[in-house]
C-alpha cells in the first residue's frame, strides 16, 4: 500500500475503532421493516383475524361466538391492519415518539404481530439520547415484556425471536456480568432461529454476526470470569462473524451502515488493510438517514 494510502488506512483504524466502543450489538437496525416487507405486514393482518377469532371463541364460548355479527369481526380486523400499516409507516420514517405513543395504546393486544413492533418502538424510545436514566431502564425492560408476550403468541414469528434477543441483550446491561454472559446463550438462539425462519432478513444475519464479533473480541478478563461460571463459555471467530457479515450483504446490499462498518472493522481484525479501507471508506460515504448514520459519518470524516 502507498505511504499515502497507509495514511488513510490508519485514519480509518482510529476512527473505527471510536465508533466501535460508542455502538454496541442492540444498536438500533432500521431497516429491516418498512415498505419492503409489505407481505409480511400483509401476512401478520391474516394470522391476527385467525387470533382475534380464536380469542372471542374462548372468552365467549362457541355458541355465543356465532351470534357475532360478521361485520364487527371484519370491522376489527381491518382496524388492527390499519394500526399495523401505520406503525411500519412511522417506523420508515423515524418517528420514535409517535410511533410508540400509537402501539403503547394497544399494550393489552393479543396479537404477536402488534406485540413485537410494540416491543422495538419500546426499545427504541429507550435508545434516545433525551431519555432520562430511569426511563431508559424503564423502558428497556418494557420492551423485553412485550417480546416475551409476542413470542408467546407466536414462536413462528422471526421478527418476535429477533426483537426478543435484542431486548435479552439490551437488559443484560442492567444485570451484571455472569447474567450477561449466560444470556449470550439464549440471544445467540433465537438469533439463528429468526434466521431459519426467514433466511432473507439481512439484520438478524447480521446481529448474530455481530454477536460472533464481541466474543471474538472478548477482552482476556471477561474470557476468565466466564470461564469462572460456565464449563464451556460462549466464543466465535472474527472469520465466522465475517461469514454472517457477507451473507447479510448478500440478502440486502447496503441495507444498514453498520453492517459495511463490522466488515471493515472485521477485516481490520484479520489484518486485511486492503478490503478493511473499502468497506470502511463505503460506510463512510453511506448517506445519512438517521441519527445513527450522522453520527458515523461525523467520526469517519474527523
Amino acid at each position: 500500500m502507498a505511504a499515502v494510502g497507509r495514511a488513510v488506512f490508519t485514519r480509518f483504524v482510529l476512527q473505527a475503532a471510536v465508533i466501535g466502543r460508542r455502538w454496541s450489538c442492540t444498536a438500533r437496525p432500521c431497516s429491516q421493516v418498512g415498505f419492503r416487507v409489505k407481505a409480511q405486514v400483509l401476512g401478520g393482518a391474516i394470522n391476527l383475524g385467525r387470533g382475534l377469532i380464536l380469542t372471542l371463541m374462548t372468552f365467549l364460548g362457541y355458541e355465543a361466538y356465532r351470534k357475532i355479527p360478521g361485520s364487527l369481526i371484519i370491522h376489527a380486523n381491518q382496524e388492527v391492519e390499519e394500526i399495523i400499516d401505520q406503525a411500519d409507516y412511522l417506523y420508515g420514517t423515524g418517528e420514535v415518539a409517535k410511533l410508540y405513543h400509537l402501539l403503547i395504546e394497544h399494550k393489552n393486544s393479543t396479537n404477536g404481530e402488534l406485540l413485537w413492533r410494540l416491543a422495538r418502538a419500546s426499545r427504541d424510545m429507550a435508545q434516545l439520547e433525551s431519555m432520562s436514566k430511569e426511563k431508559k431502564k424503564q423502558l428497556t425492560y418494557e420492551a423485553l415484556e412485550f417480546a416475551e408476550k409476542a413470542l408467546e403468541k407466536n414462536e413462528l414469528s422471526f421478527a418476535a425471536h429477533k426483537w426478543y434477543a435484542i431486548c435479552i441483550s439490551d437488559v443484560g446491561d442492567y444485570e451484571g456480568i455472569k447474567a450477561k454472559i449466560a444470556n449470550a446463550y439464549v440471544i445467540k438462539e433465537h438469533f439463528q432461529k429468526a434466521i431459519e425462519l426467514n433466511p432473507k432478513d439481512a439484520t438478524s444475519i447480521h446481529l448474530m454476526g455481530l454477536w460472533c464479533f464481541t466474543f471474538a473480541e472478548m477482552p482476556w478478563v471477561q474470557q476468565k470470569i466466564a470461564a469462572m461460571f460456565f464449563t464451556t463459555p460462549p466464543s466465535s471467530t472474527y472469520e465466522e462473524a465475517l461469514q454472517y457479515f457477507n451473507k447479510a450483504e448478500e440478502a440486502d446490499p447496503n441495507f444498514y451502515s453498520k453492517n459495511l462498518l463490522m466488515m471493515g472493522k472485521t477485516y481490520m481484525k484479520l489484518k486485511n488493510e486492503k478490503l478493511a479501507l473499502l468497506w470502511l471508506t463505503k460506510a463512510r460515504d453511506y448517506p445519512a438517514r438517521n441519527e445513527e448514520d450522522r453520527f458515523k459519518k461525523k467520526l469517519l470524516n474527523y
